[in-house]
């Protein structure tokens, strides 16, 4: 994060159409290695029903209140407990596929002060978030773990889902004019 955040910030803001497209076709590239991954040879009404439920996921998330993790005023143990549990959440979003971890830092209304305390190097903000990140990523791979054990054809379509769903959340619109084969061009790099 120290190394893009500027960066990818400064290309966003600048060539917000053209990143998306980019965004998109990342996102996008790996839609035929899920569906590989889930071995199913035919799609049948549940796998369907599944895919939906991942989009429905998504879309979910993005009916979210800002701030809703924000903490608002809250001091003390309360704020570290809200910080862990945003880590925790982020780590969901880190592990699967289709859904941005800066999202959902914006959606919980702490990517600002994240970002803040990441470049002030704000160790009593980002040790808990770090706790809760840690402690996430092992819960979510060891359930994912399962869930891929004895229902792969379900957990890989409700990433598939998960995937479309952050498509359709990312698309920036159409291009108008010649920024079409920019916005394409970037696509297929991504």
């Amino acid at each position: 994060m120290l190394l893009f955040a500027s960066p990818l910030e400064a290309l966003i803001n600048r060539f917000p159409r053209q990143m998306g497209f980019f965004f998109i076709g990342a996102v996008a590239g790996g839609i035929p290695i899920i569906y590989k991954e889930s071995q199913v040879t035919r799609i049948r009404p549940k796998h369907i029903l599944y895919i939906i439920a991942g989009i429905a996921l998504v879309v979910l998330i993005s009916f979210l209140p800002e701030d809703a993790f924000s903490g608002g005023s809250s001091t003390g143990v309360v704020k570290y407990l809200i910080l862990m549990l945003s880590g925790i959440i982020c780590a969901v979003a880190l592990i699967l596929p289709g859904i941005s971890v800066s999202y959902m830092f914006l959606v919980m209304g702490i990517h600002d002060s994240l970002m803040h305390a990441i470049s002030s190097l704000d160790i009593l903000f980002l040790l808990p978030m770090a706790v809760g990140l840690g402690l996430g990523v092992i819960l979510t791979t060891k359930l994912l773990e399962m869930a891929m054990k004895k229902f792969p054809h379900a957990t890989y379509m409700i990433i598939l889902g998960f995937v479309l769903g952050s498509i359709a959340d990312a698309f920036p619109g159409v291009p108008m004019g010649w920024a079409w084969l920019i916005c394409i061009v970037m696509l297929l790099a991504g």
